[in-house]
């Protein structure tokens, strides 16, 4: 019988330990501080801008070792 009252408590203690996280996660998300919409337009460029380059870098290489692989098969 006392096996089954440990699980019990466990239980109470993983439900208070549930809204506790989440408490703590919103108190925690009232200290971040938020970007400015300037801010986050220009976060967006920047990756936006990123991810452009490197898809081009990346399709050039694949067009090349396209090429290559063409040269060594003929």
């Amino acid at each position: 019988m006392a096996f089954i009252a440990n699980i019990g408590r466990g239980i109470r203690k993983s439900v208070s330990g549930t809204t506790g996280f989440f408490r703590g996660s919103v108190q925690e998300l009232k200290k971040v501080r938020w970007p400015s919409r300037k801010e986050m337009v220009n976060y967006t460029l920047v990756v936006l801008f990123t991810v452009i380059v490197l898809t081009a870098f990346l399709f050039a290489v694949d067009l090349g070792m396209g090429q290559l692989v063409n040269l060594i098969t003929k």
